[in-house]
């Protein structure tokens, strides 16, 4: 889900009001994403049919997201450049690992087993700035995480799934990194020229965005969960199991990377929710085009799990104080 940043501490009425509105999203956002995984369960023949759609789905939301990016927040790249790499190799070490261990050690058929090692495989996820936000973590480095984890995908999400998981599936990793440059990088590099030679217009669209982003998402959900609703019934506890393991690694794992590289609480924070939180979107439609219905299946539920998991973290972070 791409959103408008907030400001770290809301501190005014429009900045309070900005901050309810964050919270609305992430509140709403995980049931609108449940009700699609529902209906695309019941209504299979009405979503199967709009499988070829994902990919340029998936572009809306990259678009969206480089409507939100900022010069500053490149730029924030440059001013702290240890804890920027620190979170892009927790984040491209722990998810793919964890992805690979819990496959082997559930045992999942290889559709299943490549799905989930996609999903840690993919950049940071487009709602993990808004869950650091609400747990009073660092925006910034968060946003510099995401960005950069984002741009650099095309090169490192292949080669981590052809490494990972090629002894499951045959990979066409030269296909995904086409796949990646069309429909992430391209998006997210038009955005960021619309909001820059367009600003009012653009300046007029933020506030929409999150829930823009939110329906496409939710759409990408249910035409998944219709692509595999023949075998949902059998795999979707075994599914369900290995996300609610790999996103809890994920935020576990990644505020403890952020402890180890003697980062500050509130970067720890961030760093926890960038390594968590994925952009299942991508890997549903890398699963999709690459494999087939049932390895997009973890990246489905993934995208409902990580955000209730980041609500409920954040709102945890949100009442301990923060220790310098």
């Amino acid at each position: 889900m791409s959103e408008q940043r907030p400001a770290e501490t809301p501190s005014n009425p429009a900045l309070a009001a900005e901050a309810r509105i964050a919270r609305t999203a992430v509140t709403v956002f995980p049931l609108l994403v449940l009700v699609a995984g529902v209906v695309g369960y019941l209504a299979p023949g009405t979503f199967k049919p709009l499988a070829p759609s994902v990919p340029y789905l998936l572009g809306v939301i990259m678009f969206c997201m480089g409507l939100t990016l900022t010069p500053p927040d490149l730029a924030s790249v440059a001013k702290r450049p240890w804890a920027v790499v620190l979170g892009i190799v927790a984040h491209y070490v722990i998810m793919p690992g964890a992805g690979w261990v819990i496959a082997h050690a559930l045992g999942l058929e290889p559709e299943l087993a490549v799905g989930v090692i996609l999903v840690g495989c993919a950049p940071s996820g487009t709602a993990s700035n808004v869950m650091a936000f609400l747990a009073k973590g660092d925006v910034a480095l968060s946003v510099a995480v995401a960005s950069v984890s984002t741009l650099i995908a095309p090169i490192v999400t292949p080669l981590l799934v052809l490494f990972l998981a090629g002894s499951y599936l045959p990979i066409d990793a030269g296909g995904m990194v086409l796949d990646i440059v069309k429909t992430v990088l391209l998006p997210v590099i038009l955005g960021v020229m619309a909001r820059k030679f367009a600003k009012s217009l653009v300046a007029k669209a933020l506030p929409v965005l999150p829930w823009a982003s939110a329906i496409v998402i939710a759409l990408i959900v249910a035409i998944v969960v219709a692509g595999s609703a023949s075998k949902l019934a059998a795999a979707g506890g075994i599914v369900f199991l290995a996300v609610v393991l790999h996103n809890g690694f994920g935020l576990a794992l990644g505020y403890l990377a952020g402890k180890v590289g003697r980062l500050d609480d509130r970067a720890r924070r961030a760093l926890a929710f960038e390594v968590g939180m994925q952009n299942s979107g991508l890997a549903a439609t890398l699963a999709t085009a690459h494999f087939s219905p049932l390895a997009a299946l973890p990246s489905a539920v993934f995208s409902l799990w990580h955000n209730v998991s980041g609500a409920i973290v954040a709102a945890w972070l949100a009442r301990r104080p923060i220790r310098d």
